[in-house]
């Protein structure tokens, strides 16, 4: 049988869906899925003064922070991610200044450019600084702020997967708000059919791909986003400039593994058309699915939609 539970975690709806002998079995499964999933939220909230993550940024340009190992692991994980890509992933974002973009209502005009471009000086992934033999972590600027919010759920769908897989379960899926792994397959014995959101229509697909062992990430300005003079700007934040990236409206990534999906859906979306889909291009895996703003689709060498 095929059991779904949906669950609210890192402050986004989850829903786990597990195949099993009977109800029993899979709801126990799903409730350790759950329990790893809030394990690491502990881990990696910038809300909670308990938090690891927290004691990292309140020690910026005051003095390294050892970690617990997975966390180190993960941080070492963003920045070769970030050397990849140049800086457009990169988690020293945490610095942003929230004034300048709080995608409500009240936003009517845009900041000026010298402040949005001053409002993200601190943002450097080169600035964190990392030990390996002593496992800690500096961030070398005072006001300095790391956050997990573009590999966080990939790795937390990521990390319950495997949580359920060594617990027996063969045939599941982990969907984190759209970051979502599918391994095994359906109660059918065919594939999971997984489909991708039409921008412009959220609760609507334009296609579909039949998936096994596979993880797609989508990050759309669809989520959060502010109009200014009849043009839309999204809550993707271009670590350069300051000001949010235009021209795409959504980013599907499709690869082995959902941290590495959910950390590559935003930095395309920085680079931009040409430049993200040559970069996916090189890479051996991985497939791209973008739409941009006037709703025309653009797909890497390696994709095959049903």
């Amino acid at each position: 049988m095929l059991l779904k539970k949906v669950e609210k975690l890192m402050g986004n709806r989850f829903e786990i869906s597990v195949i099993g002998a009977d109800e029993n079995w899979c709801s126990d499964k799903i409730n350790l899925a759950i329990q790893e999933i809030k394990r690491i939220e502990k881990l990696l909230t910038t809300f909670s003064n308990e938090s690891i993550t927290y004691q990292i940024n309140e020690n910026a340009g005051i003095k390294p922070v050892v970690v617990p190992e997975e966390v180190f692991n993960l941080i070492q994980r963003c920045q070769m991610i970030s050397q990849m890509t140049q800086g457009a992933f990169d988690i020293s974002y945490g610095g942003l200044d929230k004034k300048f973009w709080n995608f409500d209502t009240k936003m009517t005009s845009l900041p000026d450019p010298e402040l949005a471009k001053k409002s993200v000086a601190l943002i450097n992934y080169k600035n964190i600084l990392l030990d390996t033999e002593k496992k800690t972590i500096f961030l070398k600027n005072k006001g300095m702020r790391i956050g997990f919010g573009g590999i966080g759920k990939g790795y937390a769908a990521e990390m319950a997967k495997k949580k359920l897989i060594e617990n027996g379960v063969e045939s599941g899926i982990v969907n984190a708000s759209g970051d979502l792994c599918a391994w095994g397959n359906q109660e059918n014995g065919k594939n999971w059919t997984i489909g991708v959101a039409d921008p412009n229509h959220r609760n609507e697909i334009f296609s579909t791909f039949n998936i096994s062992n596979t993880a797609v990430a989508t990050s759309g300005n669809y989520e959060k986003f502010v109009m200014i003079g009849n043009k839309k700007y999204s809550h993707t934040i271009d670590p350069k400039t300051g000001f949010p990236v235009r021209g795409i409206k959504s980013v599907t990534i499709i690869a082995q593994n959902a941290e590495i999906a959910d950390a590559l859906a935003t930095p395309v979306t920085v680079m931009g058309i040409e430049v993200g889909m040559d970069f996916i291009n090189q890479l051996k895996h991985i497939g791209c699915i973008i739409i941009d703003d006037n709703d025309r689709k653009y797909f890497s060498k390696n994709i095959n939609l049903t």
